[in-house]
């Protein structure tokens, strides 16, 4: 059955050249708005003909690196900087953005578990149908800017997945190589069937992701590494001039193989880290515990590391509940692909 075409109108033309600012208007009706629309800010940025790199922040609204680094570059990005077209959508869920959410204030829609949508869906549905439907096909190279959020905190990395062809696996870790962060990671997803880089994966598209901070926060360090890597990545895949910067250390390589990388808590209380981001594990070792809040004199429960690495990820808030990942241990690797 044929879907019907998106609800989702741009007042921006992605065929014109020169610099354009405007919105991807989605209609809704609220009780705050009988005949309203969800607005989600767009700029296309376009010289010439060219590859087309598409790239994201805002996925998830409480992730601030990318929104950041994407506002600053859609007002400072000119025409004459690029050879193609480059667009920007600094906040991909506008409805979880202005709630500060990791999911839409309107529906409660995790737009990265949301694809590939449905026009005739909840809002977040909407959003995440029009970007698999119009957005992708029209880019050949996307960049989707994550971070941890309010609830984690992440070392910052490029990332790419393992992928059935082998030219565009190789080109994404390319890419992910390339956007210079102090990590690259090849990234076991948990839940990969409804995110965003499975669409663009689908469709033969280059994707690359990134973790870079989180704490639902952002600092001075993690928009450099943001904003050098978006250049990097542009510069990368052709679309600007100029010369990668990559980090004064060396990269270092990363591997998630499966899901024993995340351990994720079978206890409610309060969490206690023994290992800061970063650092290396040593299969066995004590890495975090949890205490029971509820009584005193109870000695916590240990949870110890199933594999030896690097400390990728941690829970941010000191609270913990049954199921959430408390840390994600990755393998540190001479060489990814």
């Amino acid at each position: 059955m044929t879907k019907r075409p998106s609800p989702i109108a741009a007042t921006v033309d992605f065929e014109a050249d020169g610099v354009q600012h405007g919105f991807l208007k989605l209609p809704i009706s609220s009780d705050e708005s009988a005949w309203g629309a969800v607005m989600i800010p767009v700029t296309v940025v376009k010289n010439g003909a060219g590859p087309t790199a598409l790239l994201t922040g805002g996925n998830h609204g409480d992730e601030y690196e990318g929104i950041t680094a994407l506002m600053k570059l859609a007002s400072d990005l000119r025409a004459e900087d690029v050879q193609g077209r480059v667009i920007i959508v600094p906040c991909m869920n506008q409805p979880a953005v202005m709630a500060g959410k990791r999911t839409s204030g309107l529906d409660g829609g995790n737009l990265n578990r949301s694809f590939p949508g449905d026009p005739d869906g909840t809002v977040t549905e909407k959003i995440a149908d029009y970007f698999t439907r119009v957005m992708v096909p029209m880019s050949d190279v996307v960049l989707d800017l994550h971070s941890g959020g309010r609830t984690l905190d992440i070392i910052p990395f490029g990332a790419s997945h393992v992928l059935e062809d082998a030219e565009q696996q190789r080109r994404a870790l390319e890419g992910a190589k390339a956007f210079g962060a102090p990590y690259a990671m090849m990234m076991f997803e948990l839940d990969a069937a409804a995110l965003f880089d499975t669409v663009v994966e689908s469709q033969g598209k280059i994707f690359v992701a990134t973790e870079l901070g989180g704490g639902g926060t952002s600092t001075p360090e993690s928009l450099a590494i943001t904003e050098r890597g978006v250049r990097n990545f542009l510069i990368h895949y052709g679309l600007m001039a100029g010369k990668v910067s990559m980090p004064a250390e060396p990269q270092v390589y990363l591997d998630m193989p499966d899901a024993s990388c995340y351990v994720q808590s079978e206890h409610t209380g309060l969490l206690e880290l023994a290992f800061a981001l970063g650092e290396r594990v040593e299969k066995g070792e004590a890495i975090a515990r949890v205490y029971d809040l509820t009584r005193s004199g109870t000695p916590p429960v240990t949870y110890r590391a199933e594999r030896s690495g690097v400390l990728a990820a941690r829970r941010h808030p000191a609270l913990v509940n049954m199921g959430d990942t408390i840390a994600v241990i990755a393998d540190i690797v001479d060489s990814l692909g």
